[in-house]
């Protein structure tokens, strides 16, 4: 059949199923390549859409484009996600009169649908896929197994570098219960909430295990010294900001920003909720060059551990009240903490033990490491408890060490909980922690514009959104990330006074923060001309309400900036509903994953194909992508390769390599929200 004619008929049954209802059985019909090469495994076909024609290689500049509604699932049709292709597309037409609609159905296509059918190019009532399969073998479940495998001496252990959490395998060296053995007591587990919380697999362990490979106790590389007669003392702010040695990037200190306003954007019943915040920085130090706040960019904000977190270490450490607060001289050997990013040098500060505990170690964000075990078990009292923390600073316990660090968040508090004979000298303790750092936010407007008029004067002020990240506590409830925490209290104490009638300046609340990364991927290739697409899910959304804002001021966007935004449900966590500045049914697409059509962004983006096409291969066309790095942000990237392999005739090697150059040119740019981990430190454990 010649390939036209075969695409006027593919047309035709794609317009024949958007007409049917949802009860009729749809047709899953993958594209055909005019070479005849076989679909990439794992290929969704884009639909066909009045802003997505797969069979159209040519990129035409879209023009009054309708606002889009994606499709509702049909219910009663099983479907395979990685391979629907056609669904019953419902569209809601612009209200300009011009713009162009949606082709009308033509009647009387059932014969050319035989015929595709017929040709085996179609199917009709598709099966449902078939069950994963999962292979038979058994896994290695104890070390002779995994002996046997990577050898005696574990020469073979190169088969499972690359995905060993570990210094090796967890198993090579572990315990072996000896069946000769009569006398073989298991060690007492401590008993309280805490140690069952660690849900620790201790094998065949007893007092008398011999363990090898332990970790070398730690050397001291702090003290606290007391303070000289002649030694110049400071006034604390503990409770507000951090102490002036917390330089982020010296020599600048943290700026002590005043919080102007703020207010929740999520509604009662969100899953997650997200506030807004006004901060002044009108008095903000001047940097050297031309450094400044600018669209796109993002702020630190050092966040201090919660009070009531300090005090439960400082009782379990039974550090006595008068202590707690009293000035002392801290030496250290080298390195840069108790700063951020200070230079690595020996140091002599005066400054507290609360200080120290409240905005320089985290407490809460970091998996344990192997160094703290070994510090508490050389502090610990009771002879189950040392063995225990020996056992996991030892190689016979690393797969227990592995399964606390892979699985649920732990916290200082809770481990000292777990082994409360265990009292280490704060010292001792601070010396193995992670430091605090800070947590980053985007600004979510254009940081030129805004200012809010206070008498005869301007006050400047920046925006930004925080989402309260919470995760399970292990004395029931939740816990709150340390950032968004600390975020959250200042909220809804200014919420709180606003409903009451005080006005939030006030209460002179404060928010620790500097300027921070303003050269990052969004900064750095936002434009202020050509066309764009913008795609968030959840609080990635903020920082494109400021590019939006910027593009307003030096032009009409409409037909120039296009925005999807994911969100669970419309009526509880859309955020900045409203307040884009523009007309958001003209540029704005809503996807839901909870209510309304159940579908997500990367969705969205096969449904304007068209416009993906153009913006890839326009000269200035931008694509920003912001979300989650897992899930949204794979989902997004996998979207656009389809529409590379339909619009563009690619095979999927051809369309991935397609991708990657459009990021090596600065047309893809994705950014996830938790893009800092590119400053070194570990942020699969942070909770901002």
């Amino acid at each position: 059949m010649p390939f036209r004619k075969l695409t006027r008929i593919v047309r035709k049954a794609f317009r024949h199923s958007s007409s049917v209802s949802s009860a009729t059985p749809i047709v899953n019909m993958p594209h055909t390549h005019p070479e005849g090469q076989p679909q990439p495994e794992g290929h969704v076909c884009c639909p066909e859409t009045s802003t997505s024609h797969p069979n159209d290689p040519i990129p035409i500049e879209p023009k009054d484009i309708p606002h889009i509604q994606l499709p509702p699932k049909v219910t009663n049709q099983p479907t395979d996600s990685l391979n629907s292709s056609a669904t019953s597309l419902n569209y809601l037409s612009s209200s300009n009169p011009d713009s162009p609609t949606t082709p009308a159905t033509e009647p009387h296509v059932d014969n050319d649908l035989e015929i595709l059918k017929d040709e085996g190019l179609i199917a009709l009532n598709p099966a449902p896929p078939e069950a994963r399969r999962y292979s038979d073998q058994p896994i290695p479940s104890d070390p002779a197994e995994v002996r046997k495998i990577l050898g005696e001496g574990g020469e073979n252990k190169n088969l499972i570098d690359k995905v060993c959490c570990g210094v090796g395998c967890c198993k090579l060296e572990a315990l072996e219960l000896d069946p000769k053995s009569k006398d073989h007591v298991p060690v007492v587990v401590p008993d309280n909430d805490a140690f069952r919380s660690l849900k620790l697999k201790l094998g065949p362990l007893s007092l008398d295990s011999k363990l090898t490979r332990t970790l070398e106790l730690p050397d001291e590389i702090m003290s606290f010294v007391p303070l000289t007669d002649n030694t110049t003392t400071f006034q604390s702010t503990v409770q507000k900001h951090p102490p002036r040695f917390v330089t982020p990037h010296p020599p600048f200190e943290v700026f002590s920003a005043k919080v102007h306003h703020a207010r929740e954007l999520t509604k009662a019943g969100a899953e997650k909720r997200t506030y807004h915040f006004d901060l002044d920085v009108t008095d903000y130090p001047e940097e050297s060059g031309t450094v400044d706040f600018v669209v796109g960019g993002a702020i630190g904000v050092c966040a201090p551990n919660p009070e009531e977190v300090v005090n439960e270490v400082f009782d379990l450490l039974g550090i006595p009240r008068f202590v707690r607060d009293k000035q002392v001289v801290l030496k250290t050997t080298g390195g840069r903490w108790p700063t951020i990013w200070g230079d690595e040098m020996p140091r002599e500060l005066i400054t507290t033990r609360r200080e120290l505990l409240t905005w320089c170690s985290d407490l809460q964000s970091y998996p344990p490491s192997k160094p703290l075990f070994r510090v508490l078990a050389e502090y610990a009292h009771a002879p189950n408890e040392k063995k225990i923390l020996q056992y996991l600073a030892s190689a016979q316990g690393q797969a227990a060490f592995c399964d606390l660090r892979t699985g649920p968040h732990l916290t200082i508090p809770q481990i000292l909980n777990a082994f409360p004979s265990s009292q280490p000298p704060l010292h001792r303790l601070i010396s193995v922690l992670s430091t605090l750092m800070p947590r980053f936010y985007s600004l979510s407007q254009d940081p030129m514009i805004s200012c809010q008029r206070d008498g005869s004067g301007c006050r400047r002020l920046i925006e930004m959104a925080v989402t309260v990240h919470e995760t399970p506590n292990w004395r029931g409830g939740p816990r709150k990330g340390v950032g968004s925490g600390f975020m959250e209290r200042v909220a809804q104490k200014a919420i709180a006074a606003t409903s009451n009638g005080i006005n939030p300046l006030t209460l002179d609340l404060r928010v620790p923060m500097f300027r921070g990364l303003m050269a990052n991927p969004l900064a750095r290739e936002f434009c202020m001309d050509g066309p764009m697409m913008l795609i968030g899910s959840g609080v990635g959304i903020a920082p494109f309400r400021g590019f939006v804002h910027r593009r307003l001021r030096s032009d009409n966007i409409t037909n120039k900036v296009w925005v999807v935004q994911g969100i669970r449900d419309s009526l509880l966590d859309e955020i900045y509903s409203g307040d884009w500045g523009v007309q958001e049914d003209k540029i704005k697409t809503i996807v839901q994953s909870r209510g309304g059509q159940h579908e997500y962004v990367q969705d969205a983006v096969r449904h304007q194909a068209d416009i993906v096409w153009f913006l890839l291969n326009a000269l200035d066309g931008r694509i920003f992508v912001c979300g989650s790095a897992k899930g949204m942000g794979e989902g997004v990237e996998r979207a656009i390769v389809d529409v590379v392999i339909d619009k563009g005739n690619l095979n999927g090697e051809e369309a991935w390599g397609f991708l990657e150059g459009k990021k090596k040119e600065g047309v893809y740019i994705a950014v996830s929200n938790f893009f800092l981990s590119i400053l070194g430190f570990d942020m699969s454990w942070t909770m901002t």
